[in-house]
């Protein structure tokens, strides 16, 4: 067991990119500041950098925790949060689980309707350097303190065909599939302007029958228009539609989830259980993000999808990798049917880690080694800044 949390340090990780996630500013986006475009498909902020906030735990024994979460738009607000109630209020507490000191904090703030946003995303980074903390000064896999012992595969799908024509992502698809992998996800946006069903066809007659193909829509449709992009997709087996309608509007998502046929697919901006409770008859398909649930969240929202048999396919996002690699190690212990992956963002940030997963040949090759695996490298701490508040 740790000892008592006695240093808490928030960093900013940052790395510039060659090209913006989801490519560099377009015809009727603009720039917002250097660090962020405004999508015209979707009116919502995109990072033209990778950038995470960055926690590190120390207990009165030395013995260091890393949890990340997102900071892609005002990381010093999650840092706020940290440095004025939660870390203050960490300290206090008695060594044990992480999942008590989640609900110790939660608690803090949830009578005045405080049940999400910058502060959850401020508890899912220490909750991951808790569990690291935690399962690291055990001697034990995250995996095995989640329920799965031992090191081991977990599917991967390939998100994002980048390329600007359809000719040239069909054989970007293609060749992911010669490299082993049967999965892809594109979304909406990246269709030769929003046909879809084209795209579909184009892919489905190069991959074949068997090949996973999704599409993320990105809450640019309503009810009706999602129930017919259905019907447009249904000769194309479309594997799952991701996000289709407004994230807020439960009503519509239930709506959708009811009247199309494909799978739906649901979950990578909630943060805990009570986002997913009353959706839950909505999805057959959960998709909890690891950088705003953190652990503790993953495994409750997991384990109530379990109860229904809906299956479990985790989002995955931008950052150093430190969520990430919690986010495999739980996704491997809840028995995922796959998990994204960011070929465009995983690699080379994995690259400032030491103990990062692998993957090739269509999975992550997850390893048994102590704690959620990762911490920053030489290279990586020098992409991280302090903040001092």
């Amino acid at each position: 067991m740790h000892k008592a949390i006695d240093r808490i340090q928030v960093f900013v990780f940052e790395r510039d990119r060659e090209e913006a996630y989801l490519g560099n500013q377009g015809d009727a986006e603009f720039a917002l500041n250097a660090h962020h475009i405004v999508r015209r498909f979707n009116g919502t902020v995109y990072p033209t950098r990778d950038r995470s906030l960055v926690v590190k735990l120390t207990d009165t024994d030395g013995a260091v925790g890393w949890g990340e979460t997102y900071g892609l738009v005002a990381p010093k607000a999650v840092a706020a949060i940290i440095d004025d109630l939660l870390g203050p209020y960490l300290k206090t507490l008695a060594p044990g689980m992480p999942d008590t000191a989640w609900d110790a904090l939660y608690d803090l703030q949830r009578v005045r309707g405080y049940w999400g946003g910058y502060l959850a995303d401020a508890l899912a980074a220490l909750d991951i350097a808790l569990w690291d903390l935690h399962t690291r000064s055990t001697g034990v896999s995250l995996q095995a303190a989640l329920g799965r012992d031992g090191a081991g595969t977990l599917p991967a799908y390939v998100s994002g065909l980048p390329p600007k024509t359809t000719a040239e992502r069909v054989e970007m698809a293609a060749d992911w599939q010669a490299r082993g992998f049967d999965a892809v996800k594109l979304p909406l946006s990246a269709t030769n302007n929003g046909d879809a069903p084209g795209e579909f066809k184009a892919l489905r007659d190069r991959l074949g029958e068997d090949h996973k193909i999704a599409l993320d829509i990105h809450w640019t449709k309503d009810v009706a228009e999602t129930l017919q992009l259905d019907r447009d997709l249904a000769p194309f087996a479309p594997w799952f539609l991701e996000a289709p309608v407004k994230p807020e509007d439960i009503a519509a998502q239930i709506d959708v989830g009811r009247g199309i046929t494909a799978p739906l697919a649901l979950g990578e901006e909630w943060r805990t259980e009570w986002d997913y409770i009353p959706r839950a008859g909505a999805c057959s398909i959960v998709q909890p993000e690891m950088g705003h649930t953190g652990i503790t969240q993953f495994m409750r929202i997991a384990r109530r999808a379990g109860e229904i048999s809906s299956r479990v396919i985790p989002h995955a996002t931008i950052g150093l990798g430190i969520f990430m690699s919690a986010s495999l190690r739980a996704g491997f212990a809840v028995g995922a049917e796959s998990h994204e992956y960011q070929h465009t963002i995983y690699d080379r940030n994995a690259e400032l880690l030491d103990g990062p997963a692998s993957c090739t040949a269509g999975a992550f090759h997850i390893p048994d080694t102590p704690g959620h695996g990762v911490e920053p490298n030489a290279d990586g701490l020098a992409h991280l800044t302090e903040i001092m508040l």
